[in-house]
């Protein structure tokens, strides 16, 4: 590299800094004079040249700011009829993109076709091995129904839909009641654990401790917590092949997680101390440090995977570290708590509480213990028709809770792919300024 007078210093880091300091109409000049190929120049220049004339950051900041805002009002209560659009529009771009994907892949796919085929020929075709088939296949479908709830709560597509509080944790508080009340976990399958009916043998009195609870729902809660480990992939990879390609992030998220970085220094609220704590700590401690922060319910979790995909921390690391803490590590604290929470005399001292309040205390009281009497005849299979009316109000307000949460959980998917779409306008908008 020539040295132009004042300007450029001799030695190689230096010239780095000169790079990144230098005025972009200087950087054009001396590229010209001496035939320089330099990253930190490239950089420089792309700050942006349209037109001749350099665009200031601010401005691209201010107008992403704008378009940011601009996608977040295209929601089905603001905008249905555009939002419902976009979100047509939006998955046949997607449905596109995977055909193309596979069309290129049809080794594959023939393959995956081929397997499909000899597994419905085996799964129909009379024999012996029907038994181990009909074993398998009850199998498969327990591990893909827990792995699938624990996919939807982390992976989101916007908003996570809180499998645990939905299904992971009454499915707990059920075998606990069952495990008291019944003296066992010797529960028949079937029905179980679509419905839990007590054993035909009477337990002794005293026999469930916590660890055969743990050990019953042991599965169903490892099945979902390797779900939700799988959840947490997409941030990785994406942050990973930006990182990878030098292209500029097609993610809110992450280059929310690049400003960050850029303003670490100067963060003062709490929200972004607590998200630098966490880049650091995975930054710093590696493995372990993933390990401590899947191992606990963190809602900054994903901030972890971009975190490692930006500094390509290898896959299995991060995997390996988030599969452990939220398969083993927390899925035990998240167990023993609702366990514990549900065994019987806590759930005898609840009721109590609740009675001992005063002047609707009884009142309140009254459905609970109706509801838990309810539980108790069904275990023993002895339910009937239009007995205790306190079931029918706390089931149903259980069971529209759900609908609304699984309702919410499909408006985000629609509104999240129709802003999606919006932002694909967005982006061949300003390609098609810039090249005017």
């Amino acid at each position: 590299m020539k040295d132009l007078a004042g300007f450029p210093p001799e030695s190689e880091v230096n010239q780095k800094a000169y790079c990144r300091k230098a005025p972009p109409e200087l950087l054009i000049y001396e590229m010209a004079e001496n035939g320089t190929n330099c990253d930190q120049r490239r950089g420089a220049m792309s700050k942006e040249q349209h037109n001749g004339s350099f665009t200031d950051p601010s401005s691209v900041n201010e107008k992403k700011r704008r378009d940011r805002e601009e996608r977040q009002n295209i929601v089905l209560w603001r905008q249905p009829l555009i939002t419902l659009q976009y979100f047509s529009l939006e998955t046949l771009v997607v449905l596109k993109e995977w055909t193309s994907k596979l069309w290129h892949r049809q080794s594959m796919v023939v393959s995956f076709f081929l397997l499909l085929a000899a597994l419905v020929a085996t799964y129909y075709v009379e024999g012996a091995h029907q038994q181990y088939v009909q074993r398998i296949e009850k199998q498969f479908l327990l591990y893909a129904y827990w792995i699938g709830l624990g996919i939807l709560s982390s992976v989101g597509l916007g908003t996570g839909l809180h499998t645990f509080l939905l299904y992971l944790g009454p499915h707990i508080a059920s075998v606990t009641l069952a495990a008291y009340e019944c003296n066992s976990v010797n529960f028949p399958e079937p029905p179980y654990p679509d419905q839990i009916i007590c054993p035909d043998e009477e337990g002794t009195e005293g026999a469930i401790s916590l660890w055969s609870i743990i050990s019953k729902v042991r599965i169903e809660a490892c099945m979902w917590g390797i779900g939700t480990a799988i959840g947490e992939l997409p941030p990785y990879f994406m942050a990973r092949a930006a990182r990878l390609s030098g292209a500029e992030p097609d993610d809110e998220e992450y280059q929310e997680f690049e400003e960050m970085l850029e303003h670490a220094e100067t963060a003062q609220d709490f929200a972004s101390r607590a998200k630098l704590a966490v880049q650091k700590l995975v930054q710093k401690v590696g493995f372990f440090g993933i390990l401590a922060c899947a191992s606990i319910p963190n809602p900054l979790f994903d901030l972890a995977g971009i975190t490692c995909g930006h500094f390509l921390v290898p896959f299995w690391t991060f995997f390996g570290a988030t599969l452990i803490g939220k398969a083993i590590i927390k899925m035990h604290i998240q167990k023993i708590f609702v366990i514990v929470t549900f065994s019987k005399h806590i759930v005898e001292q609840m009721v109590a509480f609740i009675g001992a309040v005063p002047g609707i205390g009884p009142s309140l009281q009254k459905p609970f213990q109706e509801y838990l009497e309810a539980q108790r005849q069904k275990l023993h299979h002895r339910s009937e028709a239009g007995t205790a009316q306190g079931e029918n109000w706390l089931s149903w307000t259980f069971e529209k809770l759900v609908v609304a949460m699984v309702c919410y959980f499909i408006l985000s998917i629609i509104n999240s792919m129709a802003q999606s779409y919006a932002k694909r306008i967005q982006q061949r908008l300003n390609s098609e300024e810039k090249t005017k």
